[in-house]
């Protein structure tokens, strides 16, 4: 069953971007192709217990199973061994992936404390976007007591879009606050309470 995000993608996502950019075929329009979801534990004292509670955490946040990631080579100062084990990875498709985006963009953002939007300025330059996220409680399936160690992790959203200015407008119309975006309502919502204000404050032919 579609969830609805989905539906709204190819409702109202859809046409929005036809009309604002004049694609011509509905299959020019940029999608979301996947949702990595990438951790690292690194050289940590209890490595593999870390390693165990991250897994568990991704899999609880993402409802998938998440793959170990293992060091490409040796380094020493890191205290890292080819091949040992340092992080886990989600990739998410379909309407799983469209489910994960809507509880992240519409419930866990909302959650960081203080939160002005998420920069506009993490895209790769080939369309793809990475959001940090610093504290895994955001999520609401994650219990506040539960949580053994606090854990980070990268979002990685990889569209078909040609330039970061094509995935920018996708993710925007799929309702991603980017910074620069809420700046501007925030001084427009500002802006026309400073009028209404005005208007109220001005003498009525009465007072005069």
């Amino acid at each position: 069953m579609p969830v609805e995000l989905q539906e709204a993608y190819r409702n109202r996502v859809v046409p929005a971007l036809q009309e604002k950019h004049g694609y011509q075929n509905t299959h020019e329009v940029p999608h979301v192709q996947k949702v990595v979801v990438n951790t690292c534990i690194g050289s940590a004292a209890d490595g593999k217990q870390a390693l165990e509670d991250a897994k568990a955490e991704l899999a609880l946040i993402t409802g998938q199973k998440p793959a170990e990631t293992r060091a490409k080579k040796s380094i020493a100062n890191f205290k890292l061994r080819k091949d040992q084990p340092i992080g886990a990875k989600v990739t998410l498709r379909g309407a799983r992936m469209y489910e994960f985006l809507e509880r992240l963009i519409q419930m866990a953002l909302p959650r960081i404390r203080d939160f002005r939007g998420v920069s506009a300025r993490a895209f790769d330059g080939n369309g793809n976007y990475t959001l940090g996220v610093t504290d895994q409680s955001i999520f609401p399936e994650v219990e506040l007591d539960r949580i053994k160690r606090n854990i980070g992790f990268d979002v990685t959203i990889v569209t078909s879009a040609t330039s970061d200015e094509q995935a920018k407008a996708l993710l925007i119309e799929l309702g991603m606050p980017f910074s620069d975006k809420v700046k501007r309502a925030a001084e427009a919502a500002a802006t026309e309470a400073a009028g209404e204000q005005a208007a109220q404050d001005e003498p009525t032919e009465d007072q005069v």
